[in-house]
């Protein structure tokens, strides 16, 4: 199983152990009342799942800038374009590369272990970046549904014409709101990471990859650090 799938679905069914011996509820738009482990597992299984899709997603960040989450099938690759910067990994290699001015340096390094998602080294380099990722998001949503003191609210909503569920949460110091499509996509994120206020909109969202997706910047200096085989 993959490691970023098993990730998410150990963290649903850990909450959803936890809470049905607490009864821990929250409620919805409409004042039901919702077991906060039927939304961790909700969007956990719709996260899961987008882990096996093929699909492109643009997001609209703070002061006009712009990022971008690839990923394909058949062979598995996933790369993420940030301002400043881009990290692809394929079956081949892991590429990292930095924009400084005009110039743009790519190093190229060994790909990751055959049993690894690439989405994984992808997300865990974006979140170094300050960027949002879905397994931040299932994280501190799970921590919330584990507070006795946080208030969750679940809500239906659209993005960018996609299907989506909102989730407000308030509790001290770590309130936020996030977003995910029914496709199983980060849709949106208000909050704080690492004390600095964070907020990423679904601005594009296609269930196909341009063919370049995975490509080197153009006229980028490039350092190969892979090393030769036997």
């Amino acid at each position: 199983m993959p490691a970023a799938s098993t990730t998410l679905r150990t963290l649903a069914v850990s909450v959803i152990a936890l809470l049905t011996v607490t009864g821990c509820q929250a409620l919805d738009d409409a004042g039901r009342a919702m077991g906060r482990s039927d939304i961790v597992n909700d969007l956990a299984a719709r996260m899961d799942r987008a882990l096996e899709l093929t699909y492109s997603a643009e997001y609209q960040l703070p002061g006009g800038r712009s990022a971008s989450f690839v990923q394909s099938q058949d062979p598995a690759r996933s790369s993420y374009t940030w301002p400043g910067g881009k990290l692809t990994v394929t079956d081949e290699a892991t590429t990292r590369c930095d924009t400084d001015g005009d110039r743009t340096v790519c190093t190229v390094e060994e790909p990751p272990a055959p049993n690894s998602k690439p989405s994984v080294v992808v997300f865990a380099e974006a979140e170094l970046q300050g960027l949002v990722t879905p397994p931040m998001v299932m994280g501190r949503l799970t921590a919330a549904a584990l507070d006795p003191d946080a208030v969750i609210t679940e809500r239906s909503s659209t993005v960018v014409g996609h299907h989506a569920t909102c989730v407000d949460v308030r509790q001290n110091g770590e309130s936020f709101t996030a977003c995910v499509t029914g496709e199983g996509a980060l849709g949106s994120f208000t909050g704080q990471v690492d004390g600095q206020p964070v907020e990423l909109a679904l601005s594009r969202y296609r269930d196909q990859v341009d063919g370049g997706a995975f490509d080197l910047p153009a006229n980028a200096d490039v350092v190969d650090r892979r090393t030769e085989g036997p």
